[in-house]
């Protein structure tokens, strides 16, 4: 699937790549919430993250918005479990009938962590699921 990023979404990029040196994979750029989502590869979250939380507290600043991070995957599952971090999810099961939905079985705690303030997380999850391996919906189960 091809992503395309508008010329803002390229800048906030280049922007993380200056700070972080890791090469983001993608960018939603959120003016609703004030914040900005990368995707990152596989393997390099420590490195994106920094020391204590560094080169994503330096891309904040320079921002002025919340920053956050998602780690890219091989599989739509493992992604759309990624994409609902840091709530445990158990399993993602992927059905293709009329449309694809991913269903993700969610530890009751983190339901909430899941879903997020105003649905803020879900809906990452669904975005970026849509954008990258053409998944409709993303539902907790």
């Amino acid at each position: 699937m091809r992503v395309t990023l508008s010329d803002r979404a390229r800048r906030f990029i280049a922007l993380f790549e200056d700070v972080t040196d890791v090469a983001a994979r993608d960018c939603i750029v959120d003016d609703d919430e004030d914040r900005v989502v990368y995707l990152v590869p596989p393997g390099e979250m420590g490195k994106a993250i920094g020391p204590d939380g560094y080169h994503v507290e330096r891309v904040e600043e320079r921002l002025g918005r919340r920053v956050e991070l998602v780690e890219d995957a091989d599989t739509p599952e493992a992604f759309v479990a990624n994409a609902l971090a840091p709530a445990a999810v158990y399993n993602v099961t992927v059905s293709r009938n009329r449309d694809v939905v991913a269903y993700a079985e969610v530890a009751h705690e983190d339901r909430g962590v899941a879903i997020g303030t105003g649905g803020r997380n879900i809906e990452r999850a669904r975005t970026l699921a849509r954008r990258h391996y053409d998944i409709d919906d993303v539902e907790l189960t």
